[in-house]
């Protein structure tokens, strides 16, 4: 069951999901911040209108879910999530895009995107996105996923990396591939979400992957 913004609103009652925008137009832009800014458990923490202004200004405000559009001008949004996935591991990145064009939403989760939006999804669906993937889900559709895992099966798959996972890693990674959120882990394995944040961090780096797409896909083709 995805994480609905309610219940994202009581896990972060002190601390709201904090959110920046990564966009070159100015009304998207806008207008995508006023209503993140003015919903109960969400806080705007800063806008861009480049990837370039991202990279050299986000550290100074590090949010929890950067949403970012997928045709930037100059450097692209599927180069600057690489960048910004090598410079805030830890980051999560939501895509807008207008269009589902499969081939560049594919190479969007490869470089470390954990879902997308299109740009016409109703607002209070853009929020419930924001909380999904805050709690732990990917949004993205089956067949999206399944280039992941073929992208992954084309590579080959090293089983000395599974090897190199802990017991408890790999319990996390298993209800990861089963689709559970963050919370529902921590309460599954009675560990805290920041526990479950730490193995994730840690199959991360044993894997070489920079997200929850490409984690599930070198393990179910262990």
């Amino acid at each position: 069951m995805s994480a609905s913004p309610q219940d994202s609103n009581k896990k972060s009652m002190d601390k709201p999901i904090k959110v920046s925008l990564i966009e070159d137009d100015d009304w998207i832009r806008d207008n995508l911040a006023a209503q993140i800014g003015k919903r109960e458990g969400f806080a705007c923490a800063r806008c861009y209108s480049s990837g370039e202004q991202a990279l050299s200004e986000i550290l100074k405000d590090v949010p929890d879910v950067l949403l970012v559009d997928i045709n930037l001008p100059k450097m692209n949004g599927i180069e600057c999530v690489r960048k910004l996935k090598s410079l805030i591991p830890d980051v999560l990145i939501l895509m807008l895009t207008a269009y589902e064009d499969s081939d560049k939403i594919f190479k969007s989760l490869v470089a470390g995107a954990s879902g997308y939006l299109l740009k016409r999804t109703p607002q209070d669906e853009i929020l419930q996105a924001i909380a999904d993937v805050y709690g732990g889900n990917s949004p993205m559709t089956g067949h999206i996923a399944r280039k992941v895992v073929q992208y992954f099966n084309a590579r080959g798959v090293k089983e000395n990396e599974i090897e190199k996972l802990s017991n408890r890693e790999r319990e996390v990674l298993d209800r990861l591939a089963e689709g559970a959120p963050y919370k529902e882990i921590a309460d599954n394995l009675s560990l805290s979400i920041d526990t479950v944040r730490m193995h994730i961090k840690g199959i991360y780096s044993k894997l070489h992957v920079h997200s929850r797409g490409e984690a599930v896909a070198k393990y179910l083709l262990k």
